[in-house]
């Protein structure tokens, strides 16, 4: 009597081989595309947390019967969004601070001259400021990235 064994043929491998490699050639495209989505997202979110803690402090403030703006959310020693000031006196921005990171996705705190930097690096570097009204605003507001960040 002959035994078959059972196995894949090398044909049936290969044919597994080609069709394996094509899903994978037409996923993994998709994947990298929802990555930049969920970073676009994330950086719109902490962008709205920021105007609103922005807001909730200058009211505070009024309440107190300090008229003074808000003019930093953030520093060299708190980190991006760390405290309204840079020595930690002031309470947090965010309820968890970011530290300052260049890489993409991340946000940055740059000090150039007087001005007070926050950076975006996504598809490009997004630089926003604290203007002189309190308000946290895109540095190029006509800018795709500033308002797909902004909208």
């Amino acid at each position: 009597m002959i035994k078959s064994k059972k196995a894949f043929t090398m044909i049936e491998l290969i044919f597994a081989i080609v069709i394996i490699g094509i899903l994978a050639s037409v996923a993994i495209p998709k994947m990298a595309a929802t990555r930049d989505d969920a970073e676009l997202s994330k950086a719109r979110v902490t962008v709205a947390s920021i105007r609103n803690a922005l807001s909730m402090e200058r009211q505070k403030r009024i309440l107190r019967g300090d008229f003074n703006t808000v003019t930093a959310v953030g520093g060299i020693n708190t980190g991006v969004f760390g405290n309204f000031d840079d020595n930690n006196t002031q309470e947090s921005v965010l309820e968890y601070p970011m530290a300052s990171s260049t890489d993409k996705g991340k946000w940055e705190y740059k000090l150039v001259g007087s001005e007070q930097q926050y950076i975006f690096h996504g598809m490009s570097d997004v630089i926003f400021l604290v203007d002189a009204t309190g308000k946290f605003v895109c540095k190029t507001p006509s800018s795709t990235e500033c308002q797909q960040l902004t909208n």
